[in-house]
This record gives C-alpha cells, structure tokens and sequence, in this order.
C-alpha cells in the first residue's frame, strides 16, 4: 500500500499504540482519522498528530455506523482499518464475572467484529484493495495466570483474524494481527496516564513502526501475523 494520501481509521487513537500509529501514519502522507471516547482527550490527539477526530466507542454497534459515517464524510471512503481499541480485566479464574467477561469481549472481540465487517462492506462496495490491521497481543498465544478475561479475548481475535483471511483474500483485501509483548502505555489506568518508557518494555513508536512497515508491502503480498516481543522483559 502507498502510503501518501492512504485514507487510514485507528480506533482507540487517543492514546498508546493508536496515537503513535496515527502519528507515524500521518508523517508518511496519510489522511488518518482516531476514534476515541474522551472527547477532550480525543481532539487533544488529533490536533497532535494531524488527524480527524471522531468521538465513538467501538464496543457500541450505533457508534461503530456513526464512525463509517464521519469516515466518508471526513476521507470520503477508507483504505485500512486499525482495529486497536481495547483494554482488560485481570484476576484469577474464581473471581472472574460475567460482566467482566462481557465488558472486555463489547470492546475487544464484538466492537473488532463490526468495525472488520463494516470496513470489508466498505472495501468491496469501492471495488478496491483494502487492509485490516488487528491489534492483538501475544497473551493471544499464550495464557498467564490471572489472564483469563483478557487473553481469551485475544484468542478470538486472532482465530477472528484467520476466518476473514480465509474469507477476503479472493477480494484483494488483507488481514494482519500485531501482537506486540508489554507495551509501556496507560493500558489499565483509568487515568489515561501514560507509563513512562522503561528498557525492558517495547515503546508505542516501535509497534507503530511494525504497523506502518505491514501496510507498507506492496499489495501483492501480505503478512498474516507479526508478533513483537521485547528482548529481555525481565
């Protein structure tokens, strides 16, 4: 994929690895819009890395069609989804609950779910190649102890993943999952507070680069996965 003047949708573009994608996209030429569900947070980003905001939760399906509406009316169709929303719920097995379980899977597994199917109805409907970047996580290929809720959801991300490959290659449109390791971002805190960048950890810039560099082979070929761990996490 070209690139410059590429139309490129991030969800959770507020923050972490969706705002460093949004950026590094952006400087390579992109028209990007994030979705977000703080407002003040959102445009704050936007403005920071050159894109169009659009306030929407992607576990909401009357959001997901507001932010296809604002896509076409704002880029005017989209060439690549960054499915990127998401979040956690950690503890151990006894003590997980339904609500839980459904709160993280509205978000992560659902919320992907629609906003795939509607950027594939999209892609097809342009007669155009397009691209679907999931971001997973590698808790999607492996289990830990307290990670029930979350690595569960990311195993139906990536077994999601591998059925619309199946389904959209003959459409010239391709699937990607990243599945970075720790990542230091505000992933958890209800503050939205970034961590600070620690040496064991990956770097949100170095995930956006992964992405960019996946969007960036020509479209003749495609990468199924990629997963992204850190060196020395100890």
């Amino acid at each position: 994929m070209k690139l410059k003047d590429a139309r490129i949708l991030v969800t959770g573009g507020s923050l972490g690895i969706g705002k460093a994608a949004a950026q590094v996209l952006a400087e390579a030429g992109a028209r990007v819009a994030i979705t977000g569900r703080h407002e003040e947070r959102l445009v704050k980003a936007a403005k920071s890395v050159g894109a169009v905001p659009i306030v929407a939760d992607a576990g909401n399906p009357h959001d997901v069609e507001k932010t296809f509406e604002d896509v076409r009316r704002h880029l005017g169709g989209l060439d690549c989804l960054i499915n990127n929303a998401g979040f956690g719920r950690f503890s151990e097995m006894e003590s997980v609950t339904f609500e839980e379980f459904e709160k993280v899977f509205r978000v992560n597994v659902y919320g992907a779910a629609l906003m795939g199917a509607r950027a594939a109805a999209m892609f097809k409907a342009q007669k155009s190649r397009g691209h679907i970047v999931n971001i997973g996580s590698t808790a999607g290929l492996k289990g830990f102890a307290g990670g029930t809720i979350y690595a569960a959801s990311k195993f139906a991300l990536r077994g999601m993943t591998e059925c619309w490959q199946a389904e959209l290659r003959k459409h010239n449109i391709r699937v990607t999952l990243v599945a970075p390791s720790e990542v230091a971002t505000a992933f958890g805190r209800e503050d939205g507070q970034e961590r600070e960048p620690a040496p064991n950890k990956l770097s949100t810039m170095e995930i956006a680069h992964a992405i960019k560099s996946v969007l960036e082979m020509d479209d003749r070929g495609m990468i199924p996965e990629l997963s992204v761990w850190a060196t020395n996490p100890w």
